[in-house]
C-alpha cells in the first residue's frame, strides 16, 4: 500500500442558513478521496473495500456520472472532452462517499483532474439531489486560484424545497492534501448570500484497519446523510420556510443527468 495516492478525510459538515430564517447544524463525516487509476489496486488489496460487488464499502461506477458506456473515469474524460477540455488528463481524484453496506447516497462528490506533470486542470462537482437527478458542474483552468478552483455559477437545480433555482452557487474548492477545505455557498444574483456550507478534515490513511474503525465509528454513513438531509428538512418546514415544489419550475433545473420522470 505503500505510494497509494488514495487515502480518507474525517471532516465535519456544517451549514448556517442565514435567510429568510436563521438555521445552522454540523455533524462528523469521513469521505474517500480516491485516485480512479487505484481503484482495482484497492479492491484487490483492501479486504472491506471493492468495485462493482457488495462489501462494507464499494465503489460502484453507476453512481457517477452516466453519459457513455465505460467505467468513472472514461465517463469523466468523456465528460471534460464535450466541455472542450483539450489539456491531456493525467491522475484523477474523486472526493465522494462510496456505497456503504449496500446502501448509496452522495448529495456531492469532488473530482480533482491532474495534468501528466501533476498539475490541477480542472475541478468537476458532482451535486445530487434527493430526486436520484445529478448536475455535474465545471472548474476550468480559467477558475484557478492560489488554493484551488473558485467560481459562482448558476444553479439551475432542484437541490433542496427550501431554496429557489434561479439562485447561485459559489463554490470555493480547495486542493485536498493534508487539511480538506471546502466552500459552497448559496448566493441570490446580487451576490447576497443566504446558506454557507463547508467541508473541513483531514486527511487519514486507506487501509483496513481504519475502514474498518470507521465504519463502526460511523454506521452506514450514506444513510446518516440521506436521514440528516430529511430530518434537516423537517425542522425548516417546522420554522415555516417557503417551500418550493419540485414540479413549480421545471425551465429552472436544466442540463440534469438520471432526471427524475415524475
Amino acid at each position: 500500500m505503500i505510494g497509494i495516492h488514495s487515502c480518507l478525510y474525517r471532516a465535519q459538515v456544517m451549514h448556517h442558513r442565514l435567510s429568510p430564517k436563521r438555521h445552522q447544524f454540523s455533524y462528523q463525516v469521513f469521505m474517500f478521496y480516491i485516485d480512479l487509476d487505484e481503484v482495482d489496486y484497492l479492491s484487490g488489496k483492501l479486504r472491506f473495500m471493492s468495485r462493482n460487488r457488495f462489501n462494507l464499502f464499494n465503489f460502484r461506477d453507476q453512481d457517477h456520472l452516466q453519459i457513455s458506456t465505460g467505467n468513472v473515469r472514461e465517463q469523466l474524460l468523456s465528460y471534460l472532452q464535450q466541455q472542450g477540455i483539450t489539456t491531456p488528463v493525467g491522475r484523477i481524484m474523486l472526493l465522494t462517499n462510496l456505497c456503504t453496506f449496500g446502501y448509496q447516497f452522495n448529495p456531492v462528490s469532488f473530482y480533482y483532474c491532474y495534468d501528466i506533470q501533476g498539475h490541477p486542470v480542472c475541478s468537476v462537482v458532482e451535486v445530487c439531489n434527493t430526486f436520484g437527478e445529478l448536475k455535474p458542474y465545471l472548474l476550468d483552468n480559467t477558475t484557478r486560484t492560489r488554493k484551488g478552483f473558485r467560481l459562482n455559477t448558476g444553479k439551475y437545480f432542484y437541490v433542496s424545497p427550501f431554496s429557489d433555482l434561479d439562485t447561485q452557487f459559489d463554490f470555493d474548492l480547495g486542493i485536498p492534501g493534508e487539511e480538506l477545505n471546502i466552500r459552497i455557498d448559496d448566493c441570490h444574483k446580487n451576490g447576497e448570500r443566504f446558506l454557507i456550507s463547508t467541508l473541513k478534515g483531514e486527511r487519514k490513511p486507506l487501509t483496513d484497519g481504519m475502514l474498518l474503525y470507521y465504519f463502526f465509528s460511523f454506521p452506514l454513513i450514506t444513510l446518516k446523510v440521506i436521514w440528516m438531509i430529511h430530518w434537516q428538512a423537517l425542522l425548516l418546514w417546522l420554522k415555516k420556510l417557503p417551500y418550493h415544489a419540485k414540479a413549480a419550475h421545471k425551465e429552472l433545473q436544466r442540463d440534469l443527468y438520471r432526471p427524475y420522470k415524475s
